[in-house]
């Protein structure tokens, strides 16, 4: 089993969770992350005056899926999240030792 942590733009989302879905992943984290890459933040003006944000917000996705599931999610982990510009993100592979299921106490493959 591997754990895919991938770091998108927000308005991606919906289309990266309905690529996954489209590919048998059945579940999925989400959680609202802020960081910054080597653009280190960016400029912005609000009324007249230019300020630096350095935490540019996004989303991060961590899924836990089977071994053989790993290329195809990353090709439409990819596929979905571009945009071609700058802070479009990072995918993270990470190998995951075990998996339980709290209620039912199921191990392995089973409990994802």
């Amino acid at each position: 089993m591997k754990k895919i942590e991938a770091i998108i733009k927000a308005f991606k989302l919906d289309d990266v969770k309905e690529g996954l879905s489209s590919i048998g992943v059945k579940g999925l984290t989400v959680s609202e992350v802020k960081g910054f890459g080597r653009q280190r933040g960016h400029k912005e003006i609000y009324r007249g005056a230019e300020y630096q944000v350095a935490f540019v917000p996004k989303i991060k996705i961590e899924v836990v899926i089977d071994t053989k599931l790993v290329p195809e999610a990353v090709r439409v982990i990819r596929e979905k999240a571009l945009t071609g510009q700058i802070g479009d993100g990072k995918i993270f592979i990470m190998p995951v030792e075990e998996v339980i299921r709290i209620r039912t106490g199921e191990k392995g493959e089973d409990a994802i």
